[in-house]
């Protein structure tokens, strides 16, 4: 019997249903630590394309924090410019005007992914690459335990032992097994090798940031991905909270998210955590960015 691949709409690898064409079990190949795709980016506004809020624009940075590394909003303009990440290995970096929507983390290790994001805004110590090197082996469906001495020591002061040690035994549940079909699509594949490759290189001594990122970050000019949908750079979401929110990537690492609180709007009085924000592009060929309470720095 030859089946058809579900592939969603959004092009990136969330929710695989059926058989391809060799009778290969899809689900038991791909358990996505993280899904969210596009088509989970449902609060896009268009009608605000163009939109300038009339208010100043403030620091976000101004409003009161929560414990947990979120903002307090109240009414006005915002901006903060943070340190995000790569939740997706083997696809391109923003650029070439396309524009990013918000959605939630979903997926099999979401609240790990979560979880990390948020507690590193209490440890500034901790560099930027080491917090996604920890984001990579979770996307590639590594095990932590076998990490360098250096990341197993970053990853415990990130996450309660409870949830680690739960990473570590669900791992092998979400690991492709096999070599990687020829017959399933260029993106699937193209993502798989990524994520093969990372897993292989994470746990080789000497292996260097520069060398993960050039497996994780694709070099050049983007193609458009299979399931893409138009959204013009700056698009704003229509948080489920009340307020808008859009993001514009400098590059994969650092992100300018602008919000926007109407006078009127619900949105005053709730906690802004950058962590539960992942701006999908809508061109799926490029990275989803988790973002993160910390600022990018700069110079």
């Amino acid at each position: 019997m030859v089946a058809t691949l579900a592939v969603p709409a959004s092009g990136q690898f969330g929710m695989l249903k059926k058989l391809v064409p060799g009778g290969i079990n899809l689900p038991t190949l791909r358990k996505e630590p993280i899904s969210t795709s596009l088509a989970d980016a449902r609060w896009a506004d268009p009608t605000k394309d163009g939109f300038a809020p009339p208010a100043p624009k403030q620091p976000l940075t101004a409003l009161q924090r929560t414990p947990a590394g979120g903002f307090i909003l109240q009414p006005g303009y915002y901006s903060f410019h943070d340190q995000s990440y790569c939740l997706h290995a083997g696809t391109y970096g923003p650029g070439g005007g396309d524009g990013y929507l918000y959605a939630p983390p979903l997926g099999a290790a979401k609240d790990a992914v979560i979880t990390i994001v948020r507690n590193s805004v209490q440890h500034p110590e901790i560099e930027q690459h080491d917090i996604q090197t920890l984001l990579w082996a979770i996307v590639a469906r590594a095990k932590l335990e076998d990490l360098s001495t250096e990341h197993k020591a970053i990853a415990a002061q990130l996450l309660p032992p409870r949830q680690l040690a739960a990473l570590n035994r669900s791992v092998m549940d979400m690991v492709s097994q096999g070599p990687i079909a020829d017959n399933l699509p260029r993106e699937i594949r193209q993502a798989m090798q990524a994520e093969a490759d990372l897993r292989r290189m994470l746990v080789t001594p000497g292996t260097s940031f520069g060398e993960l990122e050039r497996v994780a970050v694709l070099a050049g000019a983007a193609p458009t991905g299979k399931g893409s949908s138009d959204v013009p750079s700056g698009r704003w979401s229509h948080h489920p909270d009340g307020y808008w929110v859009r993001y514009l990537p400098v590059s994969y690492s650092n992100t300018v998210v602008e919000l926007w609180v109407p006078n009127d709007a619900p949105g005053a009085g709730h906690e802004f955590d950058p962590a539960t924000h992942i701006a999908v592009p809508g061109n799926t060929a490029r990275q989803r960015l988790i973002q993160s309470g910390r600022a990018y720095k700069t110079s």
